[in-house]
């Protein structure tokens, strides 16, 4: 395993100096077995550019049961615009039924949102990456400086990783700002969530979403009750316990 996770650094200063297209095009090369997170514009420029290499590329996204309708009908244009297969994962049922009924639907301004990001985010998640060898998502550095500054374009991911097993986790984005990605989308004609024309960077569920204003970063939008260095769901959890 050390030598495993040596091996995964060195790789990974050598991927630093490459562009997204071909950090993901060498992701989909290693790994056959390999998925893309899909929930946000970073994700779908991911998607946009998977494309390219492989069509057949598999894409899964969270469906929380608390989004907004605009982005439920954003993943529906997605999955049109790319005629792509999209893994709608759902949280367990009687879970969050024992969640609502003990502490109701808005628990997570009292005790903070991990509780119910574990059951709708994070549950479904690991039952995901533990049928895949790797898998791809969106992050960037500058996203949340508090959790995201060092992030690497490739890593072993010991958070979801089975017991004794190897997941590995590319972020082909990591080095790219939020200028970066607009432009890609305005040049290649990307579909995006139209709740972005109405001040949302960030979106997560409707309830732990807001618009961000003049200055603010763009995480600032999401849990804004918490606090900014703890403004992770539980999906890279590894940026802050690692």
């Amino acid at each position: 395993m050390a030598t495993e996770l040596l091996a995964t650094v060195d790789l990974d200063a050598e991927l630093q100096k490459q562009s997204p297209q071909k950090i993901l095009q060498y992701a989909m090369e290693q790994y056959e077995n390999l998925a893309i997170s899909f929930s946000g514009a970073e994700d779908v420029v991911l998607v946009h550019m998977a494309q390219q290499i492989n069509p057949n590329v598999q894409v899964f996204s969270l469906d929380t049961g608390r989004l907004h309708a605009e982005t439920y009908r954003f993943i529906e244009r997605v999955r049109k615009y790319y005629n792509v297969k999209i893994d709608i994962l759902s949280p367990d049922a009687e879970a969050v039924r024992q969640l609502v009924t003990e502490k109701g639907l808005f628990s997570f301004y009292e005790d903070t949102h991990h509780e119910c990001c574990g059951i709708r985010k994070t549950q479904p998640l690991r039952k995901k990456l533990s049928q895949l060898d790797a898998w791809v998502t969106g992050q960037r550095k500058d996203q949340s400086p508090g959790t995201r500054a060092g992030i690497p374009v490739i890593q072993d991911d010991k958070v979801f990783a089975q017991p004794g097993g190897r997941l590995v986790k590319f972020n082909p984005l990591a080095n790219w700002s939020s200028q970066q990605v607009w432009d890609y989308i305005r040049a290649m004609e990307v579909p995006y969530n139209e709740l972005h024309d109405r001040g949302y960077v960030s979106i997560g569920c409707e309830p732990c979403t807001r618009p961000v204003g003049p200055g603010q970063h763009e995480r600032e939008g999401r849990w804004w009750w918490e606090d900014a260095t703890k403004k992770e769901c539980g999906l890279h959890a590894q940026n802050v316990d690692s």
